[in-house]
């Protein structure tokens, strides 16, 4: 019988587990069915951007840690499973038979989607016999020979001899290039290509753009700063995949409350700040900082004085603040 090829090798098992949460725990905040939870942490299952969000919140994990790396511990065994999936499957035949229909169809100039209606399939049980993933049942076999205008017989002919001709054998290769998604993408430990196409990549890429680190938390009087990306959230729309924005929780009471509670307030770190913006006013420099490194930063409107000298002000008391960095304030969103 086929194997589910592993499309999406993952760290959500051991994160779980290294939470003391039960699969059915994950499943029930995920909303998602047990077998759902269970076949994504195997990586036979597909997720989207949502889910895969919303999985890092209710584990509280960064993004990147759901990705498993070349260097974890984990790869290689993920890496092995995934060779031998293919090569289960590729010695039952249903590799040769899948990349053979999929030639064929090439061939007739046909869309997947066009097959697999043609074929009486839906497109998910089309696409995983093209892939190999699935076995062919007996009363399948003449719909799909009849979607291409051939009997069976022609069908297997053709088949056997694409297989034959070598033309085959490149599809099989690039299938097997699957692999390269235990990694992730741009890891520099990575001596292997992340090709731009492939699922894992592309959905951590896309997700990635949807986030925003959080730098910043109130700590008594002033905002305690770090450049670290542990703790993330939804960029507003016309935010998203922006370099230099990040978010900053702000003490509501030395802004005189004109900011509402339960809010976040977004800097853009690529942009100075002038008179009569709010700005995010940082003790030193903020490309030195790294993300062990904790500073104190305020939020304050930018004043100049009769002297033509920057500074920020502060009410509740009033103050007047200065600092070796200032980030405008583009946006403010309540949570």
């Amino acid at each position: 019988m086929a194997q589910e090829e592993i499309i999406f090798p993952n760290n959500i098992r051991n994160i779980r587990l290294a939470a003391g949460m039960k699969m059915t725990e994950l499943a029930r905040k995920t909303g998602l069915s047990l077998s759902a939870v269970s076949k994504i942490e195997k990586g036979v299952r597909r997720l989207n951007q949502k889910q895969l969000l919303n999985i890092c919140n209710i584990l509280g994990c960064k993004l990147s840690d759901i990705f498993i790396k070349e260097s974890d511990e984990v790869a290689d065994q993920w890496q092995n499973e995934i060779k031998r999936r293919l090569n289960d499957n590729e010695n039952s035949g249903l590799k040769i038979f899948g990349s053979g229909l999929r030639k064929i169809r090439q061939q007739t100039g046909k869309t997947i989607a066009q097959a697999a209606k043609d074929a009486g399939m839906t497109l998910s049980v089309y696409h995983k016999i093209e892939v190999g993933q699935r076995e062919i049942y007996k009363n399948e076999i003449e719909p799909l020979a009849k979607s291409f205008a051939l009997n069976v017989e022609d069908m297997f002919d053709k088949i056997a001899d694409l297989y034959k001709s070598g033309e085959l054998a490149k599809h099989i290769n690039k299938v097997k290039e699957r692999v390269k998604s235990v990694l992730v993408p741009g890891n520099p430990m990575s001596g292997i290509d992340m090709h731009s196409n492939l699922y894992g990549a592309k959905l951590y890429d896309s997700a990635r753009r949807k986030l925003v680190p959080v730098f910043g938390v109130p700590s008594g009087k002033v905002i305690t700063l770090k450049k670290s990306d542990k703790t993330m959230i939804v960029a507003p729309m016309n935010l998203e995949g922006k370099q230099g924005i990040y978010a900053v929780m702000p003490n509501v009471k030395r802004l005189g409350g004109i900011i509402p509670e339960k809010s976040y307030l977004f800097a853009d770190a690529t942009t100075s700040a002038n008179v009569g913006d709010m700005a995010i006013f940082i003790d030193t420099d903020f490309d030195t900082l790294d993300s062990e490194t904790s500073v104190s930063a305020q939020i304050a409107t930018v004043k100049q004085d009769s002297k033509g000298k920057i500074y920020g002000q502060l009410s509740s008391p009033d103050e007047k603040i200065t600092a070796q960095t200032m980030h405008k304030v583009v946006m403010i969103v309540m949570e």
